[in-house]
């Protein structure tokens, strides 16, 4: 017997699709989806999650100065005319950043490998690319599920919860969700 369900699909195929529902299952808190994908899906998930568990208090705070670009009331950069050009006015600001150690780095990388980036859109600017953000998934794991799950010893991040059948294939279908 194999060691993971095959989903009636080819292996690229079927790793798409787990990818696709890992990263949505994170990005959302929930998904539907069929009972054996859920299956195969918790133990992806249950995986990143003990990584980012683990790692979550591993890096050190840095404090860099940067030039940040000036900016008006309306958001935009502040051009001043030195020797007859327009240059953009910079100004130096102090940030905090967090430096990852050498294993925190290797878990970022190995859940990078599973997660696909995720585009938020607003919804009052749909179909524009104008203020979508991209959403850092690994920050996600790391700032927000990992300190809920400190206190679990060993796995039981998900939960299935049997819906019903699907009304087109009968198709056991099922809620999975992160606990």
């Amino acid at each position: 017997m194999a060691g993971y369900r095959k989903l009636g699909r080819t292996s690229d195929q079927r790793k798409a699709l787990l990818r696709g529902q890992v990263t949505s299952l994170i990005y959302n808190g929930k998904i539907v989806t069929t009972e054996a994908k859920a299956k195969e899906i918790r133990r992806i998930a249950e995986k990143l999650i003990t990584l980012a568990v683990k790692e979550k208090d591993n890096y050190d705070t840095v404090t860099i100065t940067t030039k940040v670009a000036r900016k008006d009331k309306d958001g935009k950069k502040v051009r001043e005319v030195v020797d007859g050009k327009r240059v953009v006015v910079y100004d130096e600001v102090q940030k905090e950043v967090k430096k990852d150690k050498p294993s925190r780095l290797h878990a970022r990388r190995q859940m990078l490998k599973t997660l696909y980036s995720v585009t938020e859109v607003p919804a009052e600017a749909a179909g524009r690319k104008k203020n979508t953000k991209k959403i850092d998934l690994t920050d996600k794991l790391f700032d927000e599920i990992a300190p809920k799950y400190a206190d679990h010893d060993k796995g039981g991040y998900t939960r299935i919860v049997k819906i019903g059948q699907r009304k087109g294939d009968a198709a056991m279908e099922v809620l999975i969700e992160l606990v």
